[in-house]
């Protein structure tokens, strides 16, 4: 009986191996640029009635022509307005934390919605087109601090195959380098039906909706391999992955980018 249990455990490893190395052989993958790709992160909540404006912006980057070489926005989705009339199905007490970790990088206590960090320093001149491209222009000019190599499996069945490589450019000498895995997805819709926003439709797009990390980049780099199980809701047509490097010390961000599953299930 013994022998015959470690035959089972044996095939059924195998078996899980097989599927593994099957859905990763159907994937496709990024190398991140030369250049430093700014990432955008908006803080917001279905709760709250100012943050439409800022959703509905985050969603037209990419009609503004800029792609994922260029910038990589991401809406966490905040839980602070839950208790005030609204309870947001995106919400995270994690992306909550994070923002109070960004704002207190900065040496400030107050956090709001909707509030913009770009590259981990706040940024309140989203709004203004001209503003916010010139920023983004003079991120992409610096060269990558880190170097990210993204492959994506097949994401059907409800799970996503994801492997990323993580290394520190040589020259680059960050004091604190943590990597970072996000899922998100696009073309999201909210009836909602109580508090500031009450009767309205909001419809969001680069919701997180996974957040994996931080990772430490230890000796100046990292590996991450992991099989993330899936919204079951999730369309997998409109999710991608985004893998960045941040030196929280330095309040930098060394290099991001991103990759959509639609990609690899093309491929």
């Amino acid at each position: 009986m013994g022998n015959r249990r470690s035959v089972r455990l044996l095939a059924f490893s195998m078996l899980g191996a097989l599927s593994c190395s099957m859905a990763m052989a159907q994937s496709c993958s990024r190398q991140s640029p030369g250049h430093t790709v700014a990432l955008v992160e908006l803080y917001t909540s279905e709760g709250c009635s100012s943050c439409p404006p800022a959703d509905r912006w985050l969603s037209g980057l990419g009609k503004s022509g800029l792609g994922a070489g260029e910038v990589i926005p991401l809406a966490l989705h905040v839980d602070y307005w839950d208790a005030l009339g609204w309870k947001d199905r995106f919400a995270d007490p994690r992306f909550s934390e994070r923002q109070r970790a960004l704002s207190r990088l900065a040496g400030r206590r107050v956090v709001y919605t909707p509030e913009v960090f770009l590259n981990l320093r706040e940024f309140g001149g989203w709004n203004s087109a001209a503003q916010f491209r010139q920023t983004v222009k003079a991120i992409n000019a610096k060269p990558a601090g880190a170097d990210i190599r993204l492959s994506l499996g097949d994401a059907s069945r409800g799970q996503l195959p994801v492997r990323a490589s993580f290394a520190v450019k040589p020259g680059a000498a960050p004091v604190r380098a943590q990597a970072f895995i996000v899922v998100y997805e696009d073309g999201l819709s909210t009836q909602v039906a109580a508090g500031e926003n009450r009767g309205a439709t909001l419809r969001h797009d680069h919701v997180v909706r996974h957040w994996s990390g931080p990772l430490e980049l230890r000796g100046g780099s990292a590996e991450f391999d992991a099989v993330i199980a899936l919204d079951p809701r999730s369309n997998p047509g409109n999710l991608s992955v985004a893998a960045f490097v941040q030196d929280s010390a330095s309040r930098e961000v060394l290099q991001a980018t991103a990759l959509g599953v639609c990609e690899a299930k093309k491929s």
